[in-house]
């Protein structure tokens, strides 16, 4: 990860990075490394820890665990609420919840004067939001290392994007973070976890599929494509 911060110009002096804790493992791992690259600096960058917790989803965490988890690394866990419109949407629960969170998050990060949010999105997630939309939207995009947004008030960063999922899961184990107590009911219904599921088809027909897909996304050639890529689109291509 901190190859990623440097090469990505991802942590400048004088942040306020407001970091989003779920209470995943890839969150509290995210929180544990940005804490101890940021102590390692030359300069000076402040961070805040934010819990968004969807009251009417069944998602749970221990809120005790999580804030003893942050305070341990010299930090204040900022709890907040949120009660996201699930029923009367035609967006899937995931999009909206999502959403919802993010709107919490990003009226935090005003009030707090912070010019950076971190989010814990490593290199599966990327390759499945480039599957879904590929799919189901009809584009070519998916998550970057940093997007600005607000007319460059704010910008997201993902330190975790260099990592897989298993040595996220790998290093976890190892640290023994306390599980979920108890997940979301539709997190196995959703079209992330459909698209999971291809990309491990894939891997088990061609070992070298996901690392593959991972350097197209970097390696495009835009003369061999159907339409020029200079055609603009409305969509920003980002699933949530």
């Amino acid at each position: 990860m901190t190859l990623t911060i440097r090469e990505q110009n991802l942590l400048e002096d004088g942040d306020r990075l407001l970091v989003g804790l779920s209470g995943g493992k890839d969150s509290m791992i995210m929180l544990e490394l940005l804490r101890d690259r940021i102590k390692a600096l030359p300069f000076h960058v402040e961070m805040f820890a934010v819990h968004i917790a969807p009251e009417n989803i069944g998602y749970k965490v221990d809120p005790n665990y999580l804030k003893n988890f942050a305070k341990n690394l010299g930090l204040s866990l900022i709890w907040k609420t949120t009660s996201p419109d699930i029923e009367n949407s035609k967006k899937s629960p995931c999009f909206i919840c999502s959403w919802e969170r993010r709107k919490v998050i990003f009226k935090l990060s005003e009030e707090l004067n912070c010019n950076k949010i971190a989010f814990g999105h490593h290199r599966d997630d990327a390759l499945q939001t480039f599957l879904m939309n590929l799919l189901y939207h009809g584009s070519i995009s998916s998550l970057p290392y940093s997007l600005s947004m607000f007319k460059g008030k704010i910008k997201l960063i993902r330190p975790l994007m260099d990592i897989w999922e298993k040595d996220l899961i790998q290093l976890a184990s190892y640290k023994s973070y306390e599980s979920i107590q108890k997940s979301c009911p539709h997190e196995n219904l959703t079209k992330r976890q459909y698209t999971n599921q291809l990309l491990k088809q894939l891997e088990e027909t061609y070992p070298l599929a996901k690392i593959n897909i991972f350097k197209a996304l970097n390696n495009i050639y835009p003369e061999h494509l159907p339409h020029s890529m200079k055609k603009s689109n409305k969509n920003s291509g980002e699933v949530m």
